[in-house]
């Protein structure tokens, strides 16, 4: 038996005397943290330029990091330091050469970013994955679970080489860089890893899927959704248990699971059990370690450091710029149902950095969170204040009042007449009546959000909701060349993307 299925099984076995929660000091944690990355970047050329020597030498350094730091978005950091370590420069804001940089999709700066991925970092996104494993041994699952194939449904492992780093998609890094001991249970192998284009990937595991015994599947929720119904119809079966029937497990990470969860249903033979995961380019933020709950738990010992923005107009633009010089809080500072933006200063060198994410805590006794949505990517054109956080859960409320699978939806703010209106585009191949589900997702919204409610009565004076298959959006992506694990379709279009949507969408009418 393989050394990883015997380590699992006595976990499992041990399960009873795994403490069910601990609570810890989160502020001490992260105090620490925060020294060991100072310490670690001292005599880099960030560090020298920010007098880490110094920085370490107060008694408490969290105000002073704080005070001395200055923030960074994604193109300031990159435009003064970040360009230095693509260039090939060691030392630059961590130390050592960076030989790993993640390709990760741009919203409204970069049309990609390149995030540098350390060995430090590479570590400790192998710790936490490691104790997201050992965390399910608190469930009622059979020994035998442990033995099965982990199917990660991600980027291609054959990374670019650009003279100095392999740049890739983080999910092809983290493959790339697999422990020996997992490759046993490590799904589609090697070789279909390798795989660059992504229709080719989904028809050789499809192809293979017969003959794997898969216990976890591991991926973006719309690509595993189009690659477990391409299994189904391959071998004309009824759902995904026909096929691995010892599927017990999904963990889903890059965008809210809700919308998804009705479709995932009526392709399960029996029901699964469903893991969130926050893992970004930047770093392992979060990880869902109970049932019952949507909710992740921060990791707040292992590399990563952070700050908590109220994400308000008092710290962020009418088109979620953040502010020069914003109100940042710690962990001991925050409060529960408050939306924060995140900063991160992490063992990859990134430091007082604006992910982009904003977030909530859900319970500040487990320091566990839910991802609300994105800094620019939300509507309040007259005041709405409308959150993707809402729209995940509208959608998930009217899709399961109306009894249909809505695969993926996008929203834009247009102005109308002379105010303002919603356009929604649903994407579904379920017979619905779009009037019964434009009304239903307007009042859904009203009881969400009483910003909206208001502005519904003033400025904001109409919802247009259009009907599309599903399968527009996935070409839509293929079409800008954005098909693969790493790509979600956004939720808010703006700008020109927007207008990149709409075009697409004449031209698909021209053509039928």
């Amino acid at each position: 038996m393989a050394i990883l299925g015997s380590i699992l099984k006595r976990t499992f076995e041990l399960s009873e005397k795994i403490p069910k929660f601990r609570k810890v000091d989160g502020y001490k944690q992260q105090n620490k943290v925060l020294r060991k990355l100072l310490t670690k970047a001292e005599f880099t050329a960030f560090g020298t330029h920010y007098n880490f020597s110094k920085l370490l030498s107060e008694a408490d350094v969290i105000p002073a990091f704080r005070n001395t730091v200055h923030t960074h978005d994604y193109n300031s950091i990159f435009k003064k330091w970040w360009h230095r370590a693509v260039e090939g420069e060691a030392h630059v804001t961590w130390p050592g050469k960076v030989k790993y940089f993640a390709l990760s999709s741009g919203t409204s700066e970069a049309s990609s970013k390149y995030i540098p991925i350390t060995n430090d970092m590479l570590r400790a996104i192998k710790k936490n994955s490691i104790r997201q494993i050992v965390s399910q041994g608190r469930y009622n699952l059979p020994k035998e679970h442990f033995e099965k194939g982990v199917l990660m449904l991600g980027g291609s492992t054959h990374l670019n080489y650009n003279g100095s780093y392999f740049e890739g998609d983080l999910s092809g890094i983290q493959a790339k860089n697999i422990p020996f001991y997992f490759q046993y249970f490590y799904k589609p192998g090697r070789r279909i890893s390798k795989e660059r284009d992504w229709e080719t990937k989904l028809e050789e595991i499809t192809k293979n899927a017969k003959n794997w015994d898969i216990g976890i599947v591991v991926g973006v929720p719309a690509w595993v959704q189009i690659l477990f119904e391409k299994i189904i119809k391959e071998y004309k079966v009824n759902t995904i248990h026909d096929i691995w029937p010892n599927l017990a497990i999904y963990v889903h990470g890059g965008v809210a699971m809700a919308p998804y969860r009705k479709g995932f249903d009526k392709l399960m033979g029996k029901p699964i059990m469903y893991f969130n995961t926050y893992l970004a380019s930047e770093g392992f933020i979060a990880y869902q370690d109970r049932q019952g709950t949507d909710a992740c738990r921060m990791v707040l010992d292992n590399g990563i450091f952070y700050e908590f923005v109220p994400f308000n107009e008092h710290n962020f633009d009418q088109d979620g710029t953040i502010i020069e010089n914003p109100e940042t809080l710690h962990i001991g500072q925050v409060k529960e149902d408050v939306e924060y933006a995140l900063l991160l200063t992490t063992c990859s060198g990134a430091w007082r950095y604006l992910i982009g994410d904003t977030i909530k805590f859900t319970s500040l006794e487990r320091y566990e969170i839910v991802i609300t949505g994105r800094t620019k990517l939300f509507l309040s054109l007259c005041g709405e204040h409308l959150s993707q956080d809402n729209m995940n859960k509208a959608i998930e409320i009217v899709s399961q009042e109306l009894n249909i699978n809505i695969k993926e939806f996008t929203v834009a703010g247009i102005n109308y007449d002379t105010l303002f209106a919603h356009h929604w585009y649903i994407g579904t191949d379920d017979a619905v009546d779009k009037a019964v589900l434009r009304k239903r997702i307007d009042e859904v919204l009203k009881e969400l959000n009483d910003d909206y409610r208001v502005e519904r009565i003033a400025a904001l004076k109409e919802v247009i909701v259009d009907v599309l298959p599903s399968h527009v959006f996935y070409d839509y992506m293929h079409s800008i060349g954005k098909i693969g694990a790493a790509f979600k379709f956004p939720r808010v279009l703006k700008s020109k993307k927007l207008t990149d949507w709409e075009n697409f969408l004449k031209n698909v009418k021209q053509d039928k």
